[in-house]
């Protein structure tokens, strides 16, 4: 097994600051991934596709399930640090969320499939948070969504570090001195 402790995971609620954190730190030169949830949302609206979390929750898991696995595995094979948008636990919490079953092949990988023992989590932050055509959720949802993401990483063995209510910048800088490295 390769050297899983340099993946690390950015998660939190909808709108907290995540997706642009992590675009101000892929700027220095920091391999990244996208999150799969809102790409999904866009594949599926564009091709009127079923698989949104208001229609079909489970289509929906389950595609973000297949594209986590798959950004994980290729992050193993380039053997360097990468920052993760979400990763295979946010589809445990997503479904525990939903108040659905969560299948024992993705209980099985959220166990087996290890990033760093520190995940980042952004809270909820209702002065930034905003809706728009992915993002349906409420203020409410959010919360929750921050709540459940962090007890998730929680019951499998991870550390949530939370980030601070600052500005871009200072949050590069905070996640960027977690890491170790230079930038």
């Amino acid at each position: 097994m390769k050297n899983t402790d340099q993946l690390f995971i950015i998660t939190g609620g909808p709108g907290s600051g995540k997706t642009t954190l992590i675009n101000a730190i892929a700027s220095h030169g920091i391999q990244t991934t996208l999150e799969s949830g809102r790409k999904i949302i866009q594949d599926q609206l564009s091709s009127t596709g079923e698989a949104l979390p208001w229609l079909n929750p489970i289509a929906f898991a389950e595609l973000m399930y297949s594209r986590e696995n798959c950004e994980y595995h290729k992050a193993i094979e380039i053997n360097e640090t990468v920052i993760f948008d979400r990763g295979i636990p946010d589809v445990v919490g997503y479904l525990r969320l939903m108040n659905l079953p969560v299948p024992d092949y993705m209980d099985n990988a959220a166990k087996k499939l290890r990033y760093n023992h520190t995940i980042f989590i952004a809270p909820h932050w209702q002065e930034i948070f905003k809706q728009d055509a992915e993002r349906k959720q409420s203020q409410e949802e959010a919360l929750a969504t921050f709540k459940v993401m962090y007890n998730t990483y929680l019951s499998y063995g991870y550390t949530p570090v939370l980030l601070p209510l600052a500005t871009v910048q200072t949050r590069v800088e905070f996640v960027i001195k977690h890491l170790s490295i230079e930038f």
